[in-house]
């Protein structure tokens, strides 16, 4: 094969692991969940939700997993026909649910922004269904592919309430098949015979063809014919031509690097002293607009091609994170001086007033390069307008002291955020944010260094 046919097939993997990353990376997170679980999530059977018992802690490795939340979620199979989703009332409570389906397009939401707190019922549907819905569900919500997850999160505010309140609603959140129909145990499986070097396509192969995407999103990938993407049948892959081993191969390094690329440049450049904060993170879904989306021009990335590597950097930084006008997150990765943030300094990161939201905030503390919680002996992960015995100045502004170790003053202490010994990257969560957020007005205060680790 000439080099410059090979060189034309190493760039198209590269496009090709971008364009599929989000899928395979999904997918892969639903297997876990139907499988093994994940940090306190147990494992669950299709169209059965998995509740947490607590908060999310260091074991949760799930790529920006919050602690603010306790998560309820359930990986549906809608391949045997709908799902009846029924939510209890959480008394004016803060929750959400989260639909997303195997190209990480979050397609519907169910919860306080959308649909209000009371109680109700939810026909969830497969693709191309022409049935009638039962006279008393409050909506139906339309599904891209039939395996779609549901990523439930109810505010909590501590052990307490989790005993007390939280858990009395997840067991009313409950998910039934609206008629007979058999569903499928697991998802298709990739050839076992492809080499290890091969298996991301592979996986991409199997599953571009069980969860096809949009029409438009279908045109595009139809380009990636040549890499054997679009072979239905035996895998291309056993066995493969050198040559195209080595584009693949090549490609998969390439496509890597522009992920992880678009991943540290993919939030945005908004906020102040290093934050990163871009409300239009997840607009990169442009063919599904179900019940709680606003489907509007604000909300959409206007160049489909550009939305391909925005969606691997945010599945790669956030997967399952809700769009803007749900939730807003802000990153840093760098002091006001520009310099990385490491747990072999300390900083203070202060709030004059609190940030405007209609729900409330918090900021987490994540290791790098995985962005998991950070163990820590105090058991904390993050702070925020929520967190118990919190201490403001005396006129309203709140500091929040990061470090490695635990600060000798009391009042620094009770605002404390455990850092990891090495780089770090904390992200302040908005939950409901308000226009001030959403318009870029709202300015974050930088997070400024103080002094040397290990002093009081």
């Amino acid at each position: 094969m000439p080099e410059e046919h090979t060189n034309e097939l190493v760039e198209l993997a590269a496009e090709a692991y971008v364009y599929g990353y989000p899928l395979v990376f999904d997918l892969s997170m639903v297997e876990t969940c139907l499988h093994k679980g994940f940090g306190s999530l147990p494992a669950a059977p299709f169209n059965q939700f998995s509740h947490s018992d607590r908060l999310a802690d260091a074991e949760a490795h799930f790529v920006s997993v919050n602690n603010d939340t306790v998560y309820s979620i359930a990986q549906l199979d809608l391949s045997g026909g709908p799902v009846l989703l029924h939510v209890p009332d959480t008394d004016g409570a803060y929750y959400v649910l989260q639909f997303v389906d195997a190209w990480s397009n979050n397609f519907a939401y169910v919860g306080r922004r959308a649909t209000g707190t009371e109680a109700g019922d939810w026909l969830v549907v497969p693709p191309g269904w022409a049935g009638t819905a039962p006279e008393d569900v409050r909506g139906v919500i339309d599904a891209p592919t039939t395996v779609v997850t549901i990523v439930g999160r109810n505010a909590c505010d501590g052990p307490d309430d989790l005993e007390r309140r939280v858990r009395a609603l997840q067991e009313q959140l409950t998910l039934t098949h609206l008629e007979p129909g058999e569903h499928r145990t697991g998802l298709p499986a990739p050839d076992a015979g492809v080499p290890a070097e091969l298996r991301f396509f592979e996986q991409l192969r199997v599953w571009m063809a069980d969860f096809p995407p949009s029409a438009a999103d279908r045109a595009y990938q139809d380009r990636f014919q040549p890499l054997g993407l679009l072979e239905e049948g035996p895998s291309p892959y056993v066995p493969a031509g050198s040559a195209l081993v080595r584009a693949l191969t090549e490609g998969l390094a390439l496509g890597k690097e522009r992920v992880e690329a678009a991943s540290r440049s993919g939030a945005g450049d908004g906020g102040g002293g290093g934050w990163s904060m871009n409300p239009h993170l997840f607009d990169y879904n442009l063919d599904w607009f179900g019940v709680g989306t606003i489907d509007s021009p604000e909300w959409k990335i206007a160049d489909r091609e550009a939305s391909y590597p925005a969606r691997a950097a945010a599945a790669r930084v956030g997967l399952w994170g809700n769009h803007g006008y749900e939730a807003v997150y802000a990153q840093t990765f760098h002091d006001a001086a520009g310099a990385p943030l490491s747990g072999a300094h300390r900083y203070e990161l202060r709030f004059e007033e609190s940030p405007p939201v209609d729900a409330f905030w918090s900021v987490t503390m994540y290791d790098t390069p995985d962005y998991f919680l950070v163990a820590n002996p105090a058991g904390r992960y993050s702070i925020g307008d929520r967190t118990p015995g919190i201490v403001r100045a005396d006129d309203g502004s709140l500091t929040i002291h990061i470090s490695r170790e635990r600060p000798a003053d009391p009042a620094e202490a009770a605002n404390w955020l455990p850092a990891p010994e090495g780089e770090f990257r904390p992200m302040l969560r908005l939950y409901m944010p308000q226009r001030a957020i959403l318009d870029g007005k709202y300015e974050i205060p930088a997070v400024r260094r103080v002094g040397e680790a290990g002093r009081g």
